[in-house]
C-alpha cells in the first residue's frame, strides 16, 4: 500500500507545539525563593535610669493671707469716701470720714467738765490744809476735818473720771476718721456719702493682702501614704498649675495642715502659700496645687507614645540584638510631664522603639532611624552648595526661577 503523503504543518500547530513545549519545562522548575522584608526605619530611645520625682496633684482655691473687715466704731453721718475702691491702701490711710461736728462737742464738754472738778478738786485740798492746821490747834472737831478729807477723795475721783470722759471723746473723735487697718487692696465700698452707719451695722468695705498669696487644698486619704511617714511636712515643696496650664514662677511653701481627717470626704486640708510681689494671683481663683512627696530611684522616663496597653498589662517593643523587635513587658507608676514613670521591666541599655508602633510585630525587622544615611535628593534637582545657597521664591516673565528681589526685564 503505498504511504499517504504528508501535509507541511501550519503556522498554528507549530505555536500550539511551542506552548506546550514551554509549560512542560516550566513546570519542571521549582519557584523562586520570596523576597526577604525590609527593615522598618524606627526611632530609638536608649534607656537610662535616673532619679523622678512623686507629685500629687489636687483643686484648691486662692486666698488673701489676710482678709479683714473695716467696719465703724462709732455712730454718724458718712460724709467723704477718701480711697479709690480696688485699689491699693496703706495701713493707716483714711478711707472715710464720719461726720466730727458732735464728737468735738462731746469733747469740748467732757474737757470743760474736767476743768470743773480740777477746780474742786484743788479748793479741797487747800480746805483740807487748813483744817489740818486747825486740828492741830484743836480748833476745830475731828468730824470737820473728816468731812474736809472726804469731800478731797471724791472730788479727787471726779477729776480721774473726767479725764477718763476726755479720753473717750478724743477716741470717738479720732473714730469718725476710719483707717486702713493693715496694707492691701481695698474693695468696693458697702455703704455711699449721707447714709446714717452704727456700729451695729457698721462694715463699710474689707482689705485684702494679696502678697503673699495662699491655695488652700485637700489631699485623699490614700495619697498620704506617699509621703515618707505619712503626713506632708513643711519642707514639701508646692508648686501653682495656673488654670492656662502654665506653672507660677514662684514656688509655695505649706503653712498649715489639719490635725484631723474630714470623715465626711476622707481628705486631709492644707495651705501652701506662695509670694506674689505683683499681684498676679487674685483671691478666689482655681487653681491646681502640685506637691512634691518624695523621689523615686533608679527608674527609667520613657514617653507615653511608646507604651502599650494590653490585657496583660502596659509594655514597650524593644530592638533586640538581631535588629527585630521584641516586647517586653514593664511596671510603671505615674506620669511626670510626657512621660511615663517605669520601675521595673527596663535595664539600663534597653533600646526602646518610640514610634511607628502601630506597623510592629514581634519578630519584625527594624533598624534605628540614626543609623540611616541621609536621603539622596531627587533625580534631576541639583545639589545645594553650602558655601553659598541660593533662595529661588518667584518666578520671571520667560518661565525660568528667578532669584529674589531680582529686577524684571520690561517686556
Amino acid at each position: 500500500m503505498a504511504p499517504l503523503p504528508q501535509r507541511p504543518a501550519s503556522p498554528v500547530m507549530l505555536f500550539v507545539l511551542a506552548t506546550i513545549v514551554v509549560l512542560v519545562s516550566a513546570c519542571g522548575k521549582a519557584p523562586p525563593p520570596p523576597a526577604a522584608p525590609q527593615a522598618l526605619p524606627v526611632s530609638i530611645l536608649t534607656a537610662s535610669p535616673g532619679t523622678a520625682p512623686v507629685n500629687l496633684e489636687a483643686v484648691g482655691q486662692t486666698e488673701g493671707v489676710r482678709e479683714i473687715e473695716v467696719r465703724a466704731r462709732v455712730g454718724g453721718i458718712l460724709e467723704k469716701r477718701l480711697y479709690t475702691e480696688g485699689a491699693s491702701v496703706k495701713a493707716g490711710q483714711a478711707l472715710y470720714q464720719i461726720d466730727r461736728q458732735p464728737f468735738e462737742i462731746a469733747l469740748a464738754q467732757a474737757r470743760a467738765q474736767l476743768a470743773e472738778q480740777e477746780a474742786r478738786a484743788a479748793q479741797s485740798v487747800r480746805e483740807e490744809a487748813r483744817l489740818k492746821n486747825l486740828l492741830s490747834d484743836q480748833a476745830i472737831s475731828r468730824k470737820e476735818y473728816d468731812d474736809a478729807t472726804s469731800s478731797l477723795a471724791v472730788n479727787k475721783a471726779g477729776v480721774l473720771a473726767a479725764r477718763a470722759a476726755v479720753q473717750d471723746a478724743e477716741r470717738n473723735l479720732s473714730y469718725s476718721t476710719v483707717t486702713a487697718p493693715v496694707s492691701g487692696s481695698a474693695g468696693r465700698s458697702l455703704r455711699s456719702e449721707g447714709s446714717l452707719v452704727s456700729t451695729a451695722d457698721g462694715l463699710l468695705t474689707t482689705i485684702v493682702q494679696l502678697d503673699p498669696i495662699r491655695v488652700r487644698f485637700s489631699l485623699a486619704q490614700s495619697d498620704l501614704a506617699r509621703f515618707p511617714g505619712g503626713r506632708p511636712a513643711a519642707t514639701n515643696k508646692v508648686e501653682m498649675v495656673l488654670p492656662d496650664g502654665s506653672v507660677f514662677d514662684a514656688t509655695g511653701k505649706l503653712d498649715f495642715a489639719a490635725s484631723r481627717i474630714d470623715p465626711a470626704l476622707g481628705t486631709l486640708e492644707l495651705r501652701a502659700e506662695f509670694a506674689n510681689p505683683g499681684r498676679k494671683i487674685l483671691p478666689g481663683e482655681f487653681v491646681r496645687a502640685r506637691i512634691h512627696a518624695a523621689t523615686r530611684e533608679n527608674v527609667f522616663l520613657v514617653p507615653q507614645a511608646a507604651v502599650l496597653q494590653t490585657d496583660q498589662g502596659r509594655l514597650v517593643m524593644l530592638l533586640g540584638p538581631e535588629g527585630k523587635v521584641t516586647p517586653r513587658p514593664i511596671k510603671t507608676a505615674e506620669w511626670v510631664g510626657k512621660d511615663w514613670v517605669v520601675t521595673e521591666g527596663l535595664a539600663p541599655g534597653d533600646k526602646v522603639i518610640v514610634d511607628n508602633l502601630i506597623k510592629l510585630r514581634p519578630g519584625m525587622p527594624v533598624v534605628d532611624k540614626a543609623t540611616l544615611p541621609p536621603p539622596a535628593p531627587p533625580a534631576g534637582q541639583p545639589k545645594a552648595s553650602a558655601e553659598s545657597p541660593r533662595t529661588l521664591s518667584s518666578v520671571s516673565p520667560e518661565g525660568t526661577l528667578a532669584a529674589p528681589g531680582a529686577a524684571r526685564r520690561p517686556a
